[in-house]
C-alpha cells in the first residue's frame, strides 16, 4: 500500500494563511478542519452548521451515510465573517453561471484550483489537493491524542481498515510503540560468553 504524503502542522497553517481571498480561506479551513471529501465540502449547505451544538452535518457522503463532525470555534468565527460578506442562501459555496452567482454548488475544479494556487503562494512544494487536507486532518487528530476508534466516525469510514493507514503516517505513534523485548528482565549483552574467536589475519 502506498502511503499518502501529508502536510505538517506548520504547512497546514501556512497554507491557510496564504489564501489571498476569504472564499479560498474558508474553503481550505472547511476541508482541513472537517476532514471532508471534495464533494462533501462543496455541497455543504448553510443549514448544516449548528452553532448551538457546535457541530456540522456532513451530507452527500459515499454510500449515503450522513455524519456529524465537531465545529471548530476558529471555523465558526471565520464562517460568520464569510456569511456577512458572501450572504450564501442555500449552498455554503455557491457557484456561478455565465459569471453570475447561481443557486448551485461550486464545481470540483474550483476546489482543486484553490488548493493548487494557495499552495504555490505558500511555497509548499508538496502536491496539495483536497484529499491531502483530509489525510492531514486525520493524521493530526491521531497525533493530538484522538482515540483511533473516533477517527473513522469523523471521516465516515465504514471499515476501520481504511483508518489504520493513519497509524503509518503518524511517526509519533510509531515511535511511542513499546517493543515487548524491552519489558523482559534479561541480562545485558556484556555478560554473555563469546563462543567464537576472531580469526587472525
Amino acid at each position: 500500500m502506498r502511503l499518502p504524503v501529508i502536510l505538517t502542522i506548520e504547512e497546514a497553517g501556512r497554507l491557510i494563511d496564504s489564501a489571498q481571498n476569504l472564499f479560498h480561506r474558508v474553503l481550505l479551513i472547511v476541508l482541513y478542519s472537517t476532514g471532508t471529501h471534495n464533494r462533501e465540502s462543496r455541497k455543504s449547505q448553510v443549514k448544516d452548521t449548528d452553532s448551538q451544538s457546535m457541530s456540522i452535518h456532513i451530507r452527500y457522503a459515499k454510500g449515503g451515510h450522513d455524519r456529524f463532525v465537531p465545529l471548530s470555534p476558529k471555523l465558526l468565527e471565520t464562517l460568520r465573517e464569510y456569511w456577512r460578506w458572501m450572504r450564501p442562501k442555500n449552498w455554503l459555496f455557491p457557484g456561478t453561471v455565465n459569471g453570475w452567482r447561481a443557486d448551485r454548488p461550486i464545481t470540483p475544479k474550483i476546489v482543486w484550483e484553490a488548493c493548487k494556487v494557495v499552495a504555490q503562494r505558500a511555497g509548499i512544494e508538496k502536491r496539495v489537493y483536497p484529499h491531502l487536507l483530509r489525510h492531514s486532518y486525520a493524521t493530526h487528530l491521531l497525533e493530538a491524542g484522538t482515540d483511533l476508534c473516533a477517527i473513522p466516525l469523523l471521516l465516515g469510514h465504514v471499515d476501520i481498515r481504511h483508518t489504520v493507514v493513519y497509524l503509518h503516517l503518524s511517526r509519533r505513534h510509531l515511535e511511542a510503540v513499546a517493543n515487548p523485548l524491552d519489558t523482559l528482565n534479561v541480562s545485558g549483552p556484556e555478560t554473555i560468553h563469546r563462543s567464537r574467536k576472531l580469526h587472525k589475519k
